[in-house]
């Protein structure tokens, strides 16, 4: 039996696709999660401060998504930046998906079939993330 042969440059280029599409479906989650209502509660400074690191995240997954989309073959050309970068942006989707489970407290979250799919759907897509960008960082690992 062959093995699975895996073209890294497409999967790549899909991943990057999907990061745009989670950053595109990230703009509803403010108002899912009502962050406005919730931010009342706190001091100005820690709701600039959130707000400041909502933004950074969205424009990290907007870069990485970019960055793959374009970039795809300079990501497992096999340099140590590619490298690098590979293995970053799995750490970052490793990450999230342990705070997904071992964090985040879900006692609030928002009841509804819709909502339980976009968590599945959520939690996949970094999943596959994880598992794309390190299979990216591998490749580019053996070809030092």
């Amino acid at each position: 039996m062959a093995a699975l042969q895996i073209d890294i440059n497409a999967l790549i280029k899909f991943a990057g696709l999907a990061q745009i599409v989670l950053v595109i479906g990230s703009l509803a989650i403010p108002g899912i999660l009502k962050w406005r209502v919730e931010l009342l509660k706190v001091q100005p400074l820690i709701k600039q401060m959130f707000w400041t690191y909502a933004a950074y995240i969205l424009v990290i997954n907007l870069c990485f998504g970019l960055l793959s989309v374009f970039a795809y073959k300079e990501l497992v050309n096999g340099s140590v930046l590619a490298m690098v970068m590979t293995g970053f942006i799995a750490v970052y989707g490793i990450s999230r998906v342990l705070i997904q489970f071992l964090y985040f407290d879900r006692t609030n979250f928002p009841a509804g079939g819709w909502n339980k799919f976009a968590e599945i759907l959520l939690v996949a897509l970094f999943i596959f993330l994880s598992i794309a960008y390190s299979q990216a960082f591998y490749i580019n690992y053996q070809q030092l």
